[in-house]
């Protein structure tokens, strides 16, 4: 019952947030080019905020854990070469590929599983999933730009990956924590309240912007094609990878962040790219907003479930 009780109080105020996005989009206090804003404000500067102020304040020596890296970012390449091989033969329709691949190994790690961790681990101990978004980041827009330019028959552009890469406000956050860290920067105690404070806006704006992009009627018309990137998505790859982690002997604060990377929903990131190259935007569109509802559910399962078992 004690586990059942913890796993509820770490989804319930991620359900909450999230309700409280809808609400207010269904009464029209959140429109669709205000969430548009209050997204690209969280990704370009709350969540950079957090993200440094967490690795600035961290024990680089006990956060930096280069087992999590590998299995982190090789988990990644797996699922996703898996991908790039399975798909074509389950979708006949490029537009679609691109996305399914894109939607299964992607997951709104940042948004989603940033809040899972802090929930599971506290700030204290969210040293590890913080660090980890710096190296997760870069493989995710690399492998994304490769899976819709493969099937929109064009060639990545290794230039524009590389610039992508360098201007992702999510790495400069993370890069400048790590290094005013290593080099024992001093930060006066004013601007580091006020990097405290504003960090804390980013994981519930966040949900609330998400919790205001689902629709039920984004979600009609694909039947087949959710239910495999869904299903792939939130069970199959989650399943997967956290289970090799346990056999990798992952536990607790190691753990935790391989569940907030395998097992959150579809990116929100998805929708626009895809719609920028050519894939079936509509498809991206509803697979993040039913990943994201569904998320809630799975992810209180999964949590149940290694809490039950001894794992975190």
């Amino acid at each position: 019952m004690e586990n059942l009780i913890l796993s509820f109080n770490v989804v319930l105020p991620l359900f909450l947030c999230m309700a409280l996005g809808y609400f207010l989009h269904c009464i029209h206090l959140l429109d669709e080019p205000t969430q548009k804003s209050l997204n690209k404000l969280c990704f370009n500067v709350f969540l950079p905020i957090y993200l440094f102020g967490n690795i600035y304040n961290t024990n680089m020596s006990e956060a930096l854990n280069i087992r999590l890296i590998l299995f982190a970012v090789l988990g990644i390449l797996g699922v996703f070469t898996a991908l790039m091989i399975l798909i074509p033969r389950i979708e006949k329709e490029n537009p679609k590929r691109g996305v399914m691949v894109h939607a299964i190994f992607r997951s709104n790690f940042a948004l989603f599983g940033l809040p899972v961790a802090i929930s599971l681990c506290g700030d204290q101990n969210v040293g590890p999933t913080a660090l980890l978004i710096s190296f997760v980041v870069p493989v995710y827009s690399v492998l994304a730009v490769i899976a819709l330019e493969s099937f929109r028959g064009g060639r990545p552009g290794i230039k524009k990956i590389i610039k992508g890469i360098a201007k992702n406000p999510l790495i400069i956050g993370s890069l400048a924590g790590v290094l005013m860290n290593l080099l024992s920067v001093p930060v006066p105690a004013a601007i580091q309240k006020s990097v405290t404070d504003l960090g804390r806006i980013a994981s519930p704006l966040s949900l609330v912007v998400l919790g205001g992009e689902f629709m039920f009627k984004k979600i009609r018309g694909y039947g087949k094609q959710l239910l495999i990137a869904a299903s792939g998505r939130l069970m199959v790859v989650p399943l997967l990878m956290v289970t090799l982690g346990i056999l990798f002997d992952f536990r607790n604060e190691t753990l935790v962040p391989i569940l907030a990377v395998f097992g959150s929903p579809v990116a929100v990131s998805s929708f626009a790219m895809a719609e920028q190259m050519e894939g079936d935007g509509t498809l991206a569109a509803s697979l993040v907003v039913l990943t994201t509802g569904l998320s809630i559910v799975t992810m209180f399962l999964f949590i149940f479930g290694l809490k039950q078992l001894g794992y975190i």
